[in-house]
């Protein structure tokens, strides 16, 4: 494989092997890394890549792979090790994203209380609650079908709110311009 091919090779898939790698790790550098070593190797098996009928599949698998491996290290990180505070950080919510799921629960809230009361009940007793479909329908002597069909309203009504709220909230931001 020349040079050339190895970089059309990169230059086509390191988005999509980067979105792989940070859906399954979480973590951006960390996800940069895998792509990085993907590349490694893949460049260094270059003589063999020939034998390969399509290059993206074969990387998506070692990304995929390699991605795995390092969650199944991290499983067994021991806590007491020094620097596992850095993990803990990297895996909890930074002040930011807690900022934005508050507000977003806080939004959810408000839509929620404002839907019908049939509707309303439903999403309280599934979404958040946590009940069954059969407890909801035994609970509310209601059949179970009509049960789906009220909360799968139910949830594209939300659905459609949350997302002109959030629709009129970029136009805000856009014509005042940035907050900072």
């Amino acid at each position: 494989m020349t040079r050339e091919a190895f970089n059309n090779i990169i230059h086509n898939n390191y988005r999509k092997l980067y979105f792989i790698a940070f859906r399954i790790l979480k973590n951006q550098q960390e996800s940069e890394d895998v792509v990085q070593e993907v590349f490694m190797k893949m460049w260094i098996m270059k003589e063999k890549l020939d034998n390969y009928d399509d290059h993206e599949a074969l990387a998506v698998t070692i990304t995929k792979n390699r991605c795995l491996d390092m969650l199944r290290k991290w499983k067994h990180i021991d806590k007491d090790n020094i620097g596992s505070e850095i993990m803990d950080r990297e895996l909890s919510p930074s002040p930011y994203d807690q900022m934005v799921n508050s507000e977003n629960a806080e939004i959810l809230g408000r839509i929620i209380d404002d839907l019908p009361e049939a509707f309303r009940n439903v999403i309280q007793l599934r979404e958040i609650n946590g009940l069954s479909y059969g407890e909801i329908a035994r609970q509310n002597n209601v059949n179970i079908n009509t049960l789906r069909v009220t909360l799968s309203r139910a949830r594209q009504i939300v659905k459609e709110k949350y997302l002109k709220y959030t629709y009129e909230r970029g136009k805000i931001k856009t014509i005042t311009g940035p907050l900072l």
